[in-house]
C-alpha cells in the first residue's frame, strides 16, 4: 500500500467528482484546490505567458506568484492554488492575459 498525505492523517476526504480540463476528465476530491487536482492528474502547466508562449503552472502555491492562473467556468485569471474545485468545473488553458486583446 503507498503511503500519501491523505493516508499519514487518516484523511477522509470523500468520494471523488469529475472536473475538466481543456475537454480532458480529471478527477477530483473534496477540498482539493484546482491546482492539486490537475497536479495529481499529472497536468503540470495551464497558462501560457503572453509574449513568449512559455508554459506556467503552480509555483508559490500559496497565490502569491499568479503563475497557476486558469481560465475557471470562462472565468479568466483564478488563482488554481486558491480555488476549491467543484464538481463539473470547467478549466481551460489561459493564454496570455486571458481576455481578447483587440486594440491598443
Amino acid at each position: 500500500m503507498t503511503t500519501t498525505p491523505a493516508r499519514l492523517v487518516r484523511a477522509d476526504p470523500g468520494p471523488p467528482y469529475e472536473i475538466t480540463f481543456d475537454g480532458r476528465p480529471v478527477p477530483a476530491l473534496p477540498g482539493q484546490s484546482i491546482a492539486a487536482a490537475l497536479w495529481a492528474a499529472g497536468i503540470l502547466a495551464w497558462r501560457t505567458t503572453r509574449d513568449s508562449g512559455a508554459p506556467r503552472g503552480a509555483f508559490c502555491g500559496i497565490g502569491a506568484c499568479h503563475d497557476c492562473l486558469a481560465t475557471v467556468n470562462g472565468r479568466p485569471n483564478r488563482r488554481a492554488c486558491l480555488v476549491p474545485a467543484r464538481p463539473g468545473d470547467v478549466i481551460t488553458t489561459q493564454k496570455g492575459t486571458g481576455h481578447d486583446d483587440l486594440a491598443v
